[in-house]
């Protein structure tokens, strides 16, 4: 880590230096003041309260229960806990179906103590990522497998396998970027997309199962710590398994493999 992340709070500004400069950051979502207090000792860039709440929280077989106000409550608590990592949270399900309501509700994560937003889809958000950026908000838009789309895509599979697939999603990413968003977060895609589009776009590229090229990881806290009972994806890695340090020294770990490009490894990437 560098001297500079390690003493000043992350911005976009930083994560888009990460970006200049060649240098790895790791994200990690958390739920509430004490995974959010141990994020920030690891030394995560990147908090974010995900939706993925209503599963490993909740326990829901999806995150299509999760509600504005579930999310503006563990956006509180994290808060809490946070340092020096840049808040993200999601907009859950259908919490941005018009402009009012993308408003509203990214006002009121905001306000709780998020730094930015993110949102589940392609070129049809390019309206409401401008609306938002251009109103302050910054976003982060999520694409590859979103999980808010599960019943439309007929469950969590590896997208943009196809090569038509691969450069709408190129294509969909460039106009995001245009309509003002800050980031990109790809999901379970094949490690050449996520190489592709990290290198074609001007904004970080988040990878989650989008293989080791991306600017930044992400996983969720429950799997990072083999602590969910459901199915593991492929691109999951358990940090606590063995590790003699706890929790504590499990993150850590996930953040050093981050930055010196250890992980993800080839067992956790698709091709």
């Amino acid at each position: 880590m560098s001297t500079q992340s390690a003493k000043q709070k992350v911005t976009i500004k930083t994560l888009h230096k990460f970006k200049k400069d060649g240098e790895k950051f790791a994200c990690l979502t958390a739920y509430d003041y004490c995974s959010a207090y141990a994020a920030n000792q690891a030394g995560v860039e990147v908090i974010l309260v995900g939706d993925s709440l209503g599963m490993v929280i909740q326990g829901h077989d999806s995150s299509l229960p999760v509600t504005i106000g579930d999310t503006a409550y563990h956006v509180r608590c994290v808060r809490r806990g946070n340092e020096r990592a840049m808040i993200m949270a999601d907009l859950p399900f259908m919490s941005y179906y018009s402009e009012s309501s993308s408003l509203e509700n990214a006002a009121i994560l905001m306000r709780e103590g998020a730094q930015m937003v993110k949102l589940e889809g392609g070129a049809w958000l390019a309206e409401t990522t401008h609306l938002l950026a251009e109103r302050g908000i910054p976003v982060c838009a999520h694409m590859g497998l979103t999980p808010q789309s599960v019943n439309h895509l007929g469950g969590y599979s590896v997208q943009g396998r196809d090569p038509r697939r691969s450069k709408e999603i190129i294509d969909e990413a460039k106009i995001l970027q245009s309509a003002g968003a800050s980031v990109l977060l790809i999901e379970c895609v094949p490690v050449n997309l996520g190489q592709e589009l990290t290198e074609s776009l001007d904004i970080p590229v988040i990878g989650i199962g989008a293989g080791p090229k991306t600017d930044g990881q992400i996983l969720v806290w429950h799997d990072l710590l083999g602590l969910y009972p459901g199915k593991t994806a492929k691109f999951v890695k358990n940090y606590l398994k063995g590790n003699r340090d706890g929790v504590q020294g499990a993150i850590a770990k996930y953040v050093k493999e981050v930055k010196n490009g250890r992980f993800p490894a080839k067992q956790h990437c698709y091709f």
